[in-house]
């Protein structure tokens, strides 16, 4: 299992953590986020090669210290691809998701009711907190996902909030676009090239 991450990593964890408490802090009780609130931890979604690198140092850090509770996510892992191969929109060896359209409209239906291998279902907590994708690490405040869309929300969130205010609680997680360059270095020390999903790069 390779888990050299790009130095940087470090850093951007800093920069998207430090937007997302600020989002909070404009947000009040309008984010809901909480330990235990599983709505975010369903249905696979894609992940960048340095998401997994994270993810797959985070799982070595937690054998160190809990190697119960770390083979327990493997297992969830190990079971969900298990699971999963049959209709994978992507290599099901590698766990490389494919990019075109076809591969796009399956991966929305994809196994929407399939937890995450990280999530605990005793406590609804996830074991690998610390070593969480961007998505995790965004999910839930309004965030927009490109130049020309709107601002996204968790459902649960801002209840009661006009578009006016959850405008004005829009998080940046990553300004200087740090984010696309440690992909790239990550592809280059991982030998591979695209989006995965958690299960797969947990299960070996």
């Amino acid at each position: 299992m390779r888990t050299s991450l790009p130095a940087a990593d470090q850093k951007l964890v800093q920069i998207v953590d430090a937007a997302l408490a600020e989002t909070a802090r404009k947000s009040g009780d309008w984010l809901v986020c909480r330990k235990g609130c599983t709505q975010c931890c369903y249905g696979p979604f894609a992940i960048s090669q340095l998401d997994a690198l994270r993810l797959q140092k985070g799982l070595i850090d937690l054998r160190s210290s809990d190697p119960k509770r770390a083979a327990r996510v493997r297992q969830r892992a190990q079971q969900a691809v298990k699971q999963l191969s049959a209709n994978f929109p992507g290599d099901p060896k590698t766990g490389i998701l494919r990019e075109d359209e076809e591969a796009e409209a399956a991966f929305a239906e994809f196994a929407n009711d399939e937890p995450c291998p990280a999530l605990d279902p005793e406590t609804g907590a996830c074991d690998l907190y610390d070593a969480r994708p961007m998505t995790c690490r965004t999910f839930g405040p309004p965030v927009r996902s490109g130049p020309e869309e709107g601002l996204a929300v968790c459902e649960l969130c801002y209840h009661g909030a006009t578009e006016q205010q959850i405008a004005e609680c829009e998080m940046v997680p990553d300004p200087g676009n740090l984010e696309e360059k440690l992909i790239a270095e990550a592809e280059r020390q991982s030998g591979k090239r695209g989006n995965t999903i958690v299960a797969w790069c947990l299960a070996k």
